[in-house]
């Protein structure tokens, strides 16, 4: 993917580390955050239309791939097998999104958000994730999203992290 310079991507040995570790557990996270904020906004007819559906959610500069499924007891991990449609930008973009500071059609347009696959789906799914508030994370998660964004910053502006 083609990520303009000004955008601050993971320190290399971070994004390093996190690709080699195994897919299953941040599948899992993501899974437990959208049926926390994201399965309570699904209308009757989105929620029709996502199940079963395979979508990976992919953190390029990172090296994650959630794959996920919706299902009767809500969003679980999908097998490895070919998703659907794969949504993917890199880690700083991701916050920004969630934290309403970027606009997801800007980002698609300027192909930092890319859509590969069934595009419907993705436009789809993307709708529907634009459509959460995604400011009400707090507690815990909130000063590691802080400190992830610090980091990604300083990369950004040609620091190099403290080791």
């Amino acid at each position: 993917m083609n990520t303009p310079e000004s955008t601050p991507l993971l320190p290399a040995r971070l994004a390093g580390l996190v690709s080699r570790l195994p897919q299953w557990p941040p599948s899992a996270v993501l899974c437990a955050g959208l049926n926390l904020l994201f399965l309570p906004t699904l209308d009757q007819d989105t929620r029709q239309r996502l199940v079963g559906r395979i979508v990976s959610i992919e953190v390029s500069d990172a090296g994650l791939d959630g794959r996920i499924r919706l299902t009767a007891f809500g969003f679980l991990p999908a097998p490895r097998r070919a998703p659907e449609v794969t949504i993917r930008a890199c880690a700083w973009d991701y916050y920004r999104l969630a934290r309403r500071l970027e606009d997801p059609d800007t980002l698609f347009f300027s192909r930092r958000l890319t859509i590969d696959g069934d595009t419907e789906l993705g436009l789809l799914v993307k709708n529907a994730l634009d459509a959460i508030d995604w400011t009400r994370l707090t507690g815990r998660l909130g000063p590691v999203i802080e400190r992830m964004r610090r980091l990604a910053e300083r990369r950004g502006a040609g620091h190099r992290p403290n080791s």
